[in-house]
């Protein structure tokens, strides 16, 4: 395996690209552009994992990070370097922050956002 990509669909593709890539701070690899005003914009998060979790180990993450039941079936999470600054950043680009950061029994300072395209984001700070 050499890459792993997550392909989201945005029904604002301009908010999205400007949220992930300039206000989330996601280079920009490629972008193309096709027929029909078909648009992609292909942005480095930088190392990929694949976490696979069962239910209750959903519902624990969900207690942990937010104090309830509140994570679709898909959720992304982003490794940032200060995780306070960054959710008021991106709140301010107009995420909802569902929840402030906390520090997590795992030892990182997560927080909760509602963010473009549909997506629901945890940004942590690993703190050991």
């Amino acid at each position: 395996m050499r890459q792993l990509r997550l392909v989201v669909e945005a029904d604002d593709y301009e908010q999205a690209v400007t949220f992930y890539r300039d206000v989330l701070g996601l280079p920009e690899r490629a972008a193309f552009q096709g027929a029909g005003d078909a648009r992609v914009a292909i942005l480095d998060a930088g190392r990929a994992t694949l976490e696979i979790v069962n239910p209750a180990q959903k519902r624990m993450i969900d207690e942990v990070e937010v104090g309830r039941q509140v994570a679709p079936h898909l959720r992304v999470a982003f490794e940032v370097d200060d995780t306070t600054a960054r959710t008021s950043t991106l709140e301010q680009a107009g995420a909802e922050v569902v929840a402030a950061p906390v520090r997590t029994p795992w030892n990182s300072l997560n927080a909760r956002l509602h963010a473009p395209a549909g997506l629901q984001i945890t940004l942590f700070q690993e703190l050991s």
